[in-house]
Formats: C-alpha cells, sequence, structure tokens
C-alpha cells in the first residue's frame, strides 16, 4: 500500500491540477508538441511556494526546472503504459471512493453540526446516567419493556434522588448507574452528547435511545473547557532488565532531587531526558487539548499543573517516567482554527447521518427521483415468512425486467431491488409487517444507489473533486515510475551500489567518537572530588551512593560511545583519552572520564548502506533526468516565461 507516501509525492514533485484552459491562456512550454498553460504554472508554483524549503527553488526559473522535470516523468510514465497497470487502475479507484466521501456530502447542513460541535467542545458538562441496556437489534417487545423500565426509573429519580436510585439499580448487566464527570464534545455517543448538552443544571433528562440501550441523564455542571497546555517535560525510558540502581524510576528521583535543589528545568532536560525529540528545547512539546494524547496519566499530571512554571513530581506512564512542567494554558481556539479538525470529526460519528439524510433528499429532487408506490406493493405481495428464516427466493414468475425506478440517465429494474432484497434479508434481526421491511429496504436501496450514482458522475458535476483526482492520477504514476526506474534498481542492482560506494567512499566516515563516563553536577567543587575518584577508577555506583545522601542528588552519571554531538558531552569537548578538565555545560558543571578513542575510520558499505543507497538514487535519477531532455523535445515560451514572472512578482 503506498498511501502513507502518497501526500509526499503530491507535496515533493509539485504536482499539477488539471483544468480545461481558456483560449486567452498561454503555453509556457511544450514537450513533444504537447502543451504546458501559464496559469498551470503560475496555480502550482502559488501553492507550493510556502512548502519550498531550498530558497533557491522560489527562483521562477529554478522552479520552472524542477516542474519540466515533473513533466518529463509524467510523459514518460504515459509513454510506457504504467496508466493502463491493473494495479494502477484498482488503487486509483480506491483512492477515487476514499476522496469521494468529502465530497458527496450536504454542506449546510455539516456547516450547522460543525458550529454545534465547536460550541460543544468549548465547554465540558458533568453528568451521571443511568441505562436500561438492550442490544441494537432487539425486538420492538423488548423495546417496549426498556423504555417502560426507564420511565419508572426516572420517575423514581424525581422523588427518590438520582444518586440514590442510580447505586440501587446498578448490577453492570442490564442496569448500569455511573458518574461520568465531566466531558466536552465527542467525548460520547452523538445522541448521548445531545441529551447531556440540552439539559439543563440540575435536572435531570428525558428518556432518550442511543445503541447501547436506553438512558437517563443528570446533569450537575457546566463549565468552560480547560482549552490547551503547553508542557515541557524529562522523560526516563523504562528498560529491560534495569536493575534497582539503574532504574528509570531511581533516574527520575535523582532528577527530580535536583529539580528541589534549585538547578533549572530545561538544563536538566537537555542532558537528561530520553525524549531526543524534545531534549534538545529544553523538554518542550508542542501544544495539546484534553483527549489529544494517548496516555491518560500524562495528561492528567498536565492538566492538573494550576499556574505556570508549577512542576509534577516523577508520574509514569506506558512510555516511562515523567517531570511535567507547565509552560502555557491557553484556552479553546477560535472557530476558524479548528473548523476543519470539527467538520472530519462530524463526518466521521453518528452525526453524519443527518448530513446522509439531508444529501438523499437534495439528491432526490436534483436527479427527479419518484417513488414506486405500485411496485412496491408487488414486493410486499411476494414476501413471506421464509424472510425471516433467510431462506426466502423470487417467486419463478418474477417480473424482473420491469422498470423500477430512474435516476438521472441510469434506469433500475425490478430485478436490481429484489437481489437487493434478496441479499439483505440476513439483516432483517425480527418479524415486522411485511410492507414494513419493504419500506425500509427500499429507503436503503434508494439511498445507496443514489450515492453511487452521485459518485459516478462526480467528476462532471464537481471541478474541484475531478481536479484532485487527477493529482493522485499523476501522483501515482509518478510513483511506480519512480519505484520501477530508481528506487527498485538501486536496492537490487547490488554491484552499482558497491561502485558508487568505491568511487565516494571519503562521504562515509565514523566521526571522532570517545567511550567515555560524564559526571554532571551544579556544583563545580563536587565535581573536583569525583574526578580523583574517576581517575581512581572507581565504579559510579560508588561514588554516587558518596554524593547523593540525605535525599539529595549532587551527581549523576551518563556513560557509553559518544561522538561531539552527543548531548551529555559539552561543546568543544577536547577528545583526550583520560580525565578532562571540568566544563561548563548546560547551567552546570560536567567533567568526563575518557576510557578509549574512536577515531574517525571508513564506514563500511553495511555501515553506511543506507546513505549510500540514498546519494546513488539522487545520483541515478539526474543522470535519467538528462536521459529524459534528449529523448524528449522541449520548446519554452520566453515571451510567456517573462509574463509569468511579471505577474508573480505583482502578486
Amino acid at each position: 500500500m503506498k498511501l502513507s507516501y502518497f501526500p509526499i509525492v503530491l507535496l515533493s514533485l509539485f504536482l499539477s491540477v488539471s483544468e480545461a484552459q481558456t483560449s486567452t491562456d498561454n503555453v509556457l512550454f511544450t514537450i513533444d508538441n504537447e502543451p504546458v498553460y501559464t496559469s498551470e504554472f503560475i496555480r502550482v508554483y502559488n501553492k507550493n511556494i510556502d512548502l519550498v524549503q531550498d530558497e533557491s527553488q522560489k527562483d521562477v526559473d529554478e522552479y520552472l526546472n524542477l516542474f519540466t522535470n515533473y513533466k518529463l516523468k509524467l510523459k514518460e510514465a504515459n509513454s510506457i503504459g504504467l496508466q493502463n497497470k491493473e494495479s494502477y487502475i484498482r488503487e486509483l479507484d480506491s483512492y477515487k471512493k476514499q476522496l469521494a466521501k468529502s465530497f458527496m456530502t450536504d454542506t449546510k447542513v455539516t456547516d450547522a453540526l460543525v458550529e454545534e460541535a465547536y460550541e460543544r467542545v468549548s465547554n465540558e458538562v458533568k453528568a451521571s446516567h443511568i441505562l436500561v441496556r438492550f442490544a441494537e437489534n432487539a425486538s420492538p417487545e423488548d423495546t417496549l419493556v426498556a423504555y417502560n423500565t426507564i420511565v419508572k426509573l426516572r420517575e423514581r429519580a424525581l422523588v427518590e434522588g438520582f444518586e440514590n436510585v442510580m447505586k440501587e439499580v446498578h448490577n453492570g448487566q442490564t442496569l448500569f448507574g455511573e458518574e461520568l464527570g465531566y466531558f466536552s464534545g465527542f467525548r460520547m455517543v452523538y445522541p448521548f452528547e445531545n441529551a447531556a448538552f440540552n439539559t439543563k443544571v440540575g435536572d435531570i433528562s428525558q428518556p432518550f435511545r442511543t445503541r447501547f440501550g436506553y438512558h437517563i441523564v443528570k446533569i450537575y455542571d457546566q463549565r468552560k473547557s480547560r482549552g490547551e497546555r503547553t508542557i515541557a517535560h524529562i522523560m526516563v525510558n523504562t528498560k529491560p532488565g534495569d536493575t534497582l540502581a539503574e532504574s528509570a524510576e531511581t533516574r527520575i528521583n535523582e532528577i527530580y532531587k535536583k529539580l528541589q535543589q534549585g538547578e533549572d528545568f530545561e538544563s536538566l532536560a537537555k542532558q537528561f531526558s530520553e525524549d531526543t525529540s524534545s531534549a534538545g528545547k529544553g523538554g518542550l512539546l508542542a501544544p495539546f487539548s484534553a483527549g489529544q494524547l494517548s496516555s491518560q496519566e500524562f495528561e492528567d499530571a498536565a492538566f492538573g499543573l494550576e499556574n505556570i512554571g508549577d512542576v509534577t513530581k516523577p508520574v509514569k506512564t506506558q512510555y516511562g517516567w515523567h517531570i511535567l512542567k507547565l509552560y502555557i494554558k491557553q484556552p479553546v481556539k477560535p472557530f476558524s482554527d479548528l473548523k476543519p479538525e470539527l467538520e472530519m470529526k462530524v463526518k466521521r460519528d453518528e452525526r453524519s447521518r443527518l448530513i446522509d439524510d439531508a444529501l438523499v433528499s437534495k439528491l432526490k429532487v436534483k436527479y427527479d427521483v419518484i417513488t414506486n408506490q405500485k411496485a412496491l406493493d408487488y414486493f410486499t405481495s411476494i414476501l413471506n415468512d421464509d424472510y425471516f428464516k433467510r431462506t426466502w427466493k423470487l417467486p419463478e414468475n418474477f417480473i424482473g425486467k420491469s422498470d423500477f425506478i430512474k435516476i438521472g440517465i441510469q434506469s433500475y429494474t425490478y430485478q436490481d431491488f429484489g437481489d437487493y432484497l434478496l441479499k439483505n434479508q440476513r439483516s432483517v434481526q425480527s418479524k415486522a409487517p411485511f410492507n414494513q421491511i419493504v419500506s425500509k429496504q427500499y429507503e436503503a436501496f434508494l439511498n445507496a444507489i443514489l450515492m453511487q450514482y452521485q459518485e459516478a458522475h462526480l467528476e462532471e458535476d464537481n471541478k474541484d473533486y475531478a481536479n484532485i483526482v487527477q493529482e493522485y492520477r499523476d501522483g501515482l504514476l509518478l510513483f511506480d515510475l519512480m519505484e520501477t526506474t530508481i528506487w527498485n534498481a538501486a536496492r537490487t542492482d547490488s554491484i552499482a551500489v558497491q561502485d558508487f560506494y568505491n568511487a565516494h567512499k571519503e562521504n562515509y566516515m565514523w566521526p571522532d567518537r570517545v567511550h567515555a563516563v560524564v559526571a554532571a553536577s551544579s556544583n563545580e567543587n563536587v565535581l573536583k572530588k569525583v574526578g580523583k575518584l574517576l581517575e581512581k577508577d572507581t565504579d559510579p555506583e560508588e561514588i554516587k551512593s558518596l554524593f547523593n545522601k540525605n535525599n539529595e542528588v549532587n551527581i549523576i552519571f551518563t556513560t557509553g560511545l559518544m561522538d561531539a554531538q552527543d548531548q551529555a558531552l559539552p561543546e568543544n569537548f577536547e577528545f583526550k583519552k583520560g580525565l578532562s578538565k571540568i566544563y561548563k555545560h548546560s547551567n552546570g558543571f560536567v567533567i568526563v572520564m575518557v576510557k578509549d578513542l574512536y577515531p574517525s575510520t571508513q564506514k563500511t558499505l553495511d555501515e553506511a548502506k543506507g546513505n549510500v543507497v540514498g546519494d546513488f538514487q539522487t545520483f541515478k535519477e539526474n543522470t535519467w533526468i538528462e536521459e529524459l531532455k534528449n529523448k524528449y523535445k522541449i520548446n519554452v515560451n520566453e515571451e510567456a516565461l517573462k509574463q509569468v514572472k511579471s505577474a508573480i512578482k505583482n502578486q
């Protein structure tokens, strides 16, 4: 599956959006007389310029070179017939189906639901509920019993108190009484969320149904959401086989003692945090809101910090041990910032049914769909009890070729709906009148074929969808081309890779490294004493036992193979065997005992394989591009290029 790579292809290769060109649009260049228009180039340039890291590529001439190379690759892909591969066609169809979902929607209803969702994520309610549980496909009789039960429980709760009834009836099987605490939008199924946010503080809701059964909910409080937190942390990973002396818990407690002794949080994070993505930034993490993290323990600790600068005690999560510091408390983001995220969430949860219903109503009008009651009466007449046994079959005299319904230019027959009834008889879980079954199945059938019809004609009806589909087409082609021409060759042509390595050995060297014991302390005098003990080859654990007393941490050790960029080593560290001088480092001091020196050496091909293959791929691609330029004739319209430069400059 190529999905994970595909967005990168789109961004890095500057994909175009195909559109019909106007009669006044100028040809910017041709490839074997196939035109590429100025409007496309300007659009692509503007779309991607902020993504370009290399400032030189913002130059129009340089960007034109990149864009021309991209078009050359597409020309080659189509020339060798990659667009006809079954795997390509299959994967494109899959992408189209995924993409179509976001375009097959009712925007008016969606917008209303998004606004409602924002209001609810901006607030939190505190609630408890009582649930009478039954299966989603329960019979009408069982459903009625559950409803009558919840009605009686509500009547009791109004008299006896919600909490008393809740505790009394809870059995954990058919009846549940639970305190839910605070929650905001999207934390509960949509019908439950509706009931909770539409019930006043202190009131008990009317009975309502979810897929779990019938509920009543009591609301105790409503407050504004806690918003976002910006946190820094120091993390020590939990490692299998840790000894008591070297355990993650021991180390995090040592670091915490240093914090209590007044040492700087950021400095300690830079020295000792094993979260490499944040250690260099003093442990600082990106802002997050409630429910966004994969660790509830970490989140609870973060939102438990009240004041800027507050620090937690060591906190254990599934990832290791942490100390957290609060930097920023930020309220809920403005609606404009959250709208895209909320829209995605709305389309994924039960709210989507409301959107689908609105869309179906609109499509019925658009495609002039008329209900065929005569046909429905016919299907009601041919159903029998076999349908509930899942053994029902169409009668021998079934009038399958008769017209059933028409959507746009597409006609559907009795056979189409008959086949649908046959296929879906398994979905009928309990007996019901045949007319109800036919009516329900007809609505489901109509919804399905309406969606299918809209999807089949979406490229004709929706320009934005058509443009994005074209991007996918080109991106998949380009992926296949690069894979077959460059990437696979680099992975399989071991002789060529070896030759490339031999020709560029100077690019693949190990840096100077040391095997060292690094002692860190905020007290320079302590390090002087530690240094003397290290010269006597005293074990670091023994040294720690001498200096880390009375619940104070005065020294922390880091041991291992290190190069000049290692966070434990000070800047401008002198690579020399033996005991170093005392260095100032991250608002503290370090002293280093170098056990062994490992001078810069040549990496073997196996050691440098990843870098060598990457460099070889770049070399091979550049050579290939030159071959394509010789294969296909490129003509640039210099006058049109001048106009493009002027238009971009004056934007």
